[in-house]
């Protein structure tokens, strides 16, 4: 579990830890899924014991939430890849430096667990966002049905 209050100017006292998949819905749904399904909340991986998800939480309302899931992209050399999933923040939290908080937290605990290298396809709209974590983009932008375009960024930790 992670605490901290993060600025004078705007503050939110957040903690962030592991929750479950189904949890992560309730952020996943309202900013990449909307006007979908809920059912398209669910990930392929989502329940693999390897699979780790964290929520970050102001008081007991959670407002952010990532997925870490074990899946080797082949156009990376990395032995041993962590995709991220799912990354988002409700919009009323976004701007704040939350996610680069969760971001930050997400690759601290790969580090712990000997994991170097983390990937995720990043939708258009976020990718300055990566970026400015320290994320490379790799190969041409492609095509998501019924979500956007999207670029393959991966970073090594």
């Amino acid at each position: 579990m992670y605490h901290m209050n993060q600025t004078k100017t705007d503050p939110v006292d957040f903690e962030i830890k592991e929750i479950s998949a189904k949890e992560t819905y309730t952020v996943r749904h309202p900013v990449l899924r909307t006007g979908q399904p809920i059912d398209t909340c669910a990930f392929v991986g989502d329940d693999l014991n390897t699979t780790i998800h964290l929520g970050i939480f102001d008081a007991n309302k959670l407002f952010g939430v990532a997925t870490l899931l074990k899946n080797n992209n082949l156009d990376f050399k990395a032995p041993i890849q962590y995709q991220l999933r799912g990354m988002s923040i409700l919009k009323s939290y976004q701007k704040k430096g939350l996610g680069n908080q969760l971001l930050a937290y997400a690759e601290t605990l790969l580090v712990s667990k000997q994991i170097g290298f983390i990937w995720c396809n990043a939708r258009e709209i976020a990718t300055n966002f990566y970026k400015n974590n320290g994320y490379l983009i790799s190969g041409e932008p492609f095509d998501i049905p019924n979500i956007g375009t999207h670029f393959a960024m991966y970073k090594w930790l």
